[in-house]
């Protein structure tokens, strides 16, 4: 669906970098615009200083009214974050109005390889070291989607890169229509955004949706351990590539007695072994197989490949090593926004470990989480808005050895206190940070804060 939209109206809610860069791209298309958020107009105002001169642009803000949608909008393009249930977005419905989601936007004006990734965990480390594999090969190549950068930036920046490597949440892919990356690629599936979707057919749904428009001569990419997305190898008519720690694969990448292979039929390369993947723990193998078999499908040699799993580093905020404190490591992994990225960071780290959890509640069920925190964490340190039922959790399981914090920075002091030299101090909260930070961003800078006040 691309609409023609010079002199049409319409409605972009949410006026964070997304909206501001949708706003951006449907003024430069000769859109009417109004954007709305529930912030005060004069702090709307500040933000978008850069478009307020614009006649074409109209700020609506302290709330979300329902008569900015009306019959003669066209579209309304909704930041991911913002839930379907708001007055205007309701009204776009009753009127039968497409509402999009910004990565759908900027596809309609993408002329470049787009390699899309998804996944429940796993997105941004794999996201950024496949960029780095494309740049690495000196192709122009763009990082964007959930990681930061909004995909709407990237095509107001000029002339276009070769490569766009996007991250997308589930937020993200439900709103959209056309979207049909060249390469696309389904990390692994578990329990998560639950309040949002309601239930885990949906939440899979959403997911699936990065592949709905590929044809044959596209492909996608499916964790072959992951029963979620391995389930889903059969929908597509694209072509399927595995990844598997596990066992050998017959089109895929996968671990040959330690050595990271690729396969695509008769062809193959080898790598180099596990033990030389810069980035720490088993779920990194994965992320790396992912990412290798993402950059090889995309024309970028093996040689290359190996010389980036060997140097990259990593990702700020997921397993984020701070440094030492009187003996005591501390790790910054406020990206462990879900259970199970939280309980691969635990299994991740080979020392024991005092664990700082909690947050925004995403109604996960935290029985499982109890169990792999009892096995491998000496002390838990509990903050934010779920603290009674985490702690609920615990008890069922027979862990008693936890505190609570009413702020992060009191329970880095809390965690310091309980750690033994040796052990690690890890953020790595099993929830997401709204209820008391506007990102997980913003909790790991202030944890990183923490951390250097306490050392001097």
């Amino acid at each position: 669906m691309l609409l023609k939209l010079e002199g049409k109206q319409t409605v972009v809610i949410g006026a964070a970098r997304s909206g501001a860069a949708s706003a951006t791209l449907l003024l430069q298309q000769g859109a009417l615009v109004t954007i709305n958020d529930r912030r005060p107009l004069a702090e709307l105002e500040r933000e978008l200083e850069l478009l307020v001169s614009n006649d074409a642009l109209r700020i609506v803000g302290g709330g979300h009214p329902a008569e900015i949608v009306n019959e003669d909008v066209v579209l309304v393009v909704k930041n991911p974050g913002i839930p379907d249930n708001l007055p205007p977005l309701l009204r776009a419905r009753e009127l039968g109005i497409p509402v999009i989601a910004e990565v759908e936007l900027a596809y309609w004006k993408l002329e470049c390889l787009l390699v899309a990734i998804t996944g429940t965990n796993g997105k941004t480390t794999t996201t950024a070291l496949t960029g780095e594999m494309y740049r690495a090969a000196g192709k122009k190549t763009a990082v964007a989607g959930n990681i930061g950068l909004p995909l709407s930036a990237v095509v107001l920046a000029g002339e276009q890169p070769e490569v766009v490597v996007a991250e997308l949440s589930s937020f993200q892919l439900e709103g959209t229509g056309a979207f049909r990356p060249q390469l696309a690629a389904i990390l692994n599936i578990s329990p998560d955004h639950l309040d949002r979707h309601n239930s885990m057919t949906a939440y899979i749904k959403a997911k699936a949706k990065i592949f709905a428009n590929q044809g044959p001569a596209e492909i996608l990419v499916l964790n072959a351990d992951d029963p979620e997305a391995y389930a889903l190898k059969e929908q597509p008519i694209s072509q399927v590539y595995l990844f598997s720690r596990r066992q050998e694969v017959v089109r895929g990448a996968f671990l040959r007695h330690g050595f990271l292979v690729l396969r695509d039929g008769e062809r193959e390369a080898v790598l180099c072994h596990q033990e030389e993947i810069c980035i720490p723990g088993t779920h990194n193998q994965e992320n790396a197989l992912a990412a290798s078999l993402l950059a090889w499908l995309g024309g970028i040699g093996a040689d290359v490949i190996a010389d980036v799993l060997r140097r990259f580093p990593g990702v700020p905020h997921r397993l984020e090593y701070l440094g030492t404190v009187n003996g005591i490591h501390f790790v910054n992994d406020s990206k462990g926004t879900n259970i199970d990225a939280a309980t691969r960071a635990l299994t991740a780290l080979p020392e024991r470990k005092v664990l700082i959890a909690g947050g925004y509640d995403k109604g996960a069920d935290f029985a499982v989480f109890a169990k792999a925190v009892k096995e491998y964490v000496s002390h838990v340190v509990v903050i934010g808005q779920v603290a009674k039922r985490l702690t609920a959790a615990f008890d069922e399981a027979g862990f008693a050895a936890y505190s609570s914090a009413d702020t992060l920075e009191e329970a880095v002091n809390i965690a310091y206190r309980q750690a033994q030299p040796g052990e690690a101090v890890l953020l790595s909260p099993a929830c997401a940070s709204w209820d008391m930070f506007s990102s997980f961003e913003e909790r790991g800078e202030r944890f990183k804060k923490a951390v250097k006040e306490l050392g001097g």
